[in-house]
């Protein structure tokens, strides 16, 4: 799964000397937590403005400045003044664990993505990451998702998936999690709601079976 297919593409988007106030203004109408802030061409990202530094741009509470002064100052400060400079961004072709690995890594909620030209193409959030994970683990589907324990040796799958196909069901997502060298879990979701015979059928063969969940029961 690639960024361009999870991002936001065509985000809202601020020049550089845009008056604060309305940087402000734009987000709390659109609900947005970010801004990228674009150079004349509207294109090329210089900078990003996020809620924070919103807030470090405000005065303190403890401030004696009447709202009208407040507003003036803020209106006095440009986009550029209150962005960060130095944005971490990523290509759209990425990976989407590479923009997971990228946000963990700098300890932040989201990337400017660029595209082949260098220019804006939209912004990937960890809701998005998160969002995709549910998708690939298909927790929306409707169905059962079933989790066994097996040993983690080659073959062991396609041993599982194959009891699968013997039933005629049609797994639809399928996810490996190694907990140890020896052990691994399997969880398979699949467009079945009566499982007792494939239950008895894993069992039989050596298959612990850790968790089962019918859709219905959510």
């Amino acid at each position: 799964m690639y960024v361009k297919t999870r991002m936001s593409a065509h985000p809202f988007t601020v020049k550089g000397d845009a008056p604060l106030t309305d940087v402000i203004e734009l987000m709390h109408e659109k609900g947005l937590k970010r801004v990228p802030v674009v150079a004349q061409d509207g294109k090329t990202v210089v900078g990003i403005i996020t809620d924070g530094d919103i807030q470090k741009m405000a005065p303190s509470k403890a401030t004696t400045l009447s709202i009208f002064e407040i507003n003036y100052l803020l209106g006095k400060a440009k986009a550029s003044s209150a962005m960060t400079k130095n944005v971490i961004t990523i290509a759209e072709d990425a990976l989407l664990e590479d923009a997971a690995v990228m946000m963990r890594a700098n300890k932040i909620s989201s990337l400017i993505v660029l595209d082949k030209s260098g220019h804006l193409a939209g912004i990937i959030t960890e809701s998005d990451i998160f969002d995709a994970f549910l998708d690939l683990m298909g927790f929306r589907d409707k169905g059962s998702r079933i989790t066994v324990e097996a040993p983690n040796a080659p073959g062991v799958l396609a041993d599982v998936t194959k009891i699968f196909g013997d039933f005629k069901f049609n797994i639809s997502h399928l996810a490996v999690y190694n907990g140890n060298k020896e052990r691994c879990d399997v969880v398979v979701r699949f467009n079945a709601y009566d499982t007792k015979e494939l239950e008895k059928v894993l069992q039989d063969k050596g298959y612990e079976i850790l968790h089962l969940l019918h859709s219905e029961e959510r």
